[in-house]
């Protein structure tokens, strides 16, 4: 990334993490340990079983879980298993050594066994820090590249409805925004065209266009972008008047980008 600002912000971003154990004395203990020796973690949230975790996850979009094997109601692999294309990172912290391979399997950054050790503690949590950075990095240069050289003039997407089947310019495309399963497709001739396919399919699919997701529900073409307002948290102006809303946990990762295109 050429912009040393978005570096800089990307340094300093604090990661969103969450405490999942069933033991309360556990994320007591994680929580202080975190408070006294991880400035770069903000942690916004604890659950003790697979569907309080699985709630807190899909309404909060963190970036780190510190993640107990067993839970009230399950197991870690189980809340894993309900999200096809996680978007955080995951530390096992556990009691059960057997499931190591099994951790490292579903791509953990690390497993720490109990009771806790600062040190390793802390070593995992700056690796998964790096892991997220590199991310970020990598996902604003594509970004950059593609908005700043225009590679989404003249390019099409194929968009199915039960009654037509739309060629859409990618360029046209102001934002998408998710209605649970389904996603409506916003153009600059003021259509509005509803597919069956999820964001997440969307977002895959447009990334490399200049798209960015801003918002669990909302993916915008950085192209058609008016104004950043920093009111209530953060709402992007497009083009067509349209106001999205930038989750928390992007707002950084955002203006990091806008900063970058400004270069």
């Amino acid at each position: 990334m050429n912009s040393p600002l978005a570096q800089s912000s990307l340094r300093h971003q604090k990661f969103r993490t969450i405490i999942i154990d069933d033991e309360e004395h556990i994320r007591d203990s994680l929580r202080k340990l975190i408070g006294k020796h991880c400035p770069q973690i903000h942690v916004i949230g604890e659950a003790c079983s697979v569907s309080q975790a699985e709630a807190f996850i899909r309404q909060n979009e963190p970036d780190l879980l510190l993640l107990d094997v067993q839970l009230e109601d399950g197991s870690g692999f189980d809340l894993l298993q309900k999200f096809d294309s996680p978007g955080f990172k995951v530390i096992f912290i556990t009691a059960h050594n057997e499931f190591a391979i099994k951790a490292f399997r579903v791509s953990a950054v690390d497993f720490l066994l109990k009771p806790i050790n600062q040190e390793e503690l802390c070593q995992a949590i700056n690796r998964a820090q790096q892991m997220i950075h590199q991310e970020m990095q990598i996902r604003l240069e594509a970004l950059d590249s593609h908005v700043k050289h225009g590679e989404n003039t003249r390019k099409k997407i194929v968009i199915k409805t039960t009654e037509n089947i739309h060629l859409i310019e990618i360029s046209s495309i102001t934002h998408c925004q998710s209605d649970t399963v389904y996603t409506t497709i916003y153009t600059t001739g003021d259509e509005a065209i509803l597919s069956s396919k999820p964001i997440k399919d969307y977002d895959e699919m447009l990334v490399a266009f200049g798209f960015f997701r801003v918002h669990r529900s909302f993916l915008i073409n950085l192209a058609h972008i008016r104004r950043f307002e920093k009111r209530e948290g953060g709402v992007v102006i497009l083009t067509n008047g349209f106001e999205i809303p930038v989750a928390s946990r992007k707002r950084e990762e955002f203006i990091s980008l806008l900063n970058n295109l400004a270069q």
